[in-house]
């Protein structure tokens, strides 16, 4: 923790150790492999939509319930207007979440909430900034998530499938299995569903057969709209409307009419966005073939990045030899992954160059 830090900060102000986005360069030399976004822009529609709101309307406040959007999200995934909430990208929603539904540590019977120890880092964030005790469970050696390990006495339970960064997926079994054993225990189970679109079977289906369950959602990855800042979450009519309150009880206006605009233009545009994913996909499953022909690890992804490691170089010597290169990747210096990268999958173009860099610093 700092030494110079400001004696106007509250206690809590002064505990937060906040979560670290990855790098946003200026300059535009870098292929950006850094922070899963999609390579490809949105939809014609998202565009024509976000200019036609741009009109004399934007003096005025924007729908307050996203009614809109709303509308749009239960029709593409069958549910109940009631069982969607739209909010300001996913990490606002996740943020909202770990408030209306995990209590605090100075409540009595506050048990901890439970997540993986090398998941999405903005967990112990959120955990810190509303007081909520947490404890994390271990992934097996092979970066799976133990489902039998979450079957204990918890305060709830959250995780991302695919989870991250490691792009590995479970089986829709035993997500299923997990959420009955919580439910028996009157618990919630959010699964953070950022990358289903990329593999992967969502939960959203079962939201009526658990009424436990919580799956969030973002627009910045399979719908290109990283820079609109979108997200929703579907479950039961219970806790949407626990989401509900605590949104407005903090910012009762989260999304402008621009991004609800986008964003109901994304939603109902799914013939594109299927389009450009299964490219990704296609990238992804080639790029992993050449990447073993050059001694790479990989983790199996069932995401829009792959998790991988060299055995001929560590990996923040990697990182930082694709940094001098122009090729920007993720690394996490933490226990157990601090030699792999994540790469986001960009167009097949960035991704033959990425795979010619990786081999001129193998070779040395």
């Amino acid at each position: 923790m700092k030494s110079d830090i400001s004696p106007y900060w509250s206690n809590l102000t002064k505990s937060l150790s906040p979560y670290t986005p990855g790098e946003q360069p200026k300059e535009r030399r870098y292929i950006k492999l850094n922070t899963n976004e999609n390579p490809y822009p949105p939809s014609p529609s998202v565009i024509a939509a976000i200019k036609a709101a741009a009109d004399e309307r934007l003096r005025l406040y924007p729908d307050p319930e996203s009614t809109s959007l709303i509308r749009a999200i239960a029709e593409t995934y069958n549910v109940e207007e009631t069982q969607v909430f739209a909010g300001n990208g996913s990490d606002e929603i996740l943020g909202l979440a770990f408030a209306a539904f995990f209590n605090q540590a100075d409540e009595e019977k506050a048990l901890p909430v439970l997540f993986p120890d090398i998941t999405y880092s903005f967990y112990p964030v959120y955990a810190g900034l509303w007081n909520i005790p947490f404890k994390t469970i271990p992934l097996s050696n092979d970066f799976s998530i133990n489902i039998d390990a979450y079957n204990i006495p918890s305060g709830g339970v959250i995780f991302p499938n695919p989870n991250a960064p490691t792009g590995k997926a479970l089986e829709i079994n035993e997500l299923l299995s997990l959420a009955e054993y919580l439910k028996s225990r009157g618990k919630i189970f959010i699964v953070d569903e950022a990358y289903i679109d990329f593999g992967t079977e969502s939960l959203v289906p079962y939201i009526n057969q658990f009424p436990n369950l919580l799956c969030i959602h973002t627009m910045s990855k399979s719908r290109s709209l990283a820079g609109l800042r979108l997200g929703f979450a579907i479950g039961n009519k219970d806790l949407i409307e626990g989401i509900r309150r605590v949104k407005d009880s903090f910012n009762s206006y989260p999304l402008d009419r621009l991004a609800q605009a986008g964003g109901e233009a994304a939603v109902l545009d799914k013939a594109y966005y299927d389009t450009i994913n299964q490219k990704i996909v296609d990238t992804r499953n080639r790029i992993v073939e050449d990447l073993k022909r050059i001694g790479f690890e990989i983790i199996p992804s069932k995401a829009n990045f792959i998790f991988i490691r060299h055995p001929g170089k560590a990996g923040s010597e990697l990182f930082h030899a694709l940094r001098e290169k122009g090729i920007l990747v993720r690394h996490f210096n933490k226990a157990r992954i601090a030699d792999y990268l994540r790469v986001s999958i960009g167009t097949d173009e960035e991704m033959n160059v990425f795979v010619e860099r990786c081999r001129e610093i193998i070779k040395g």
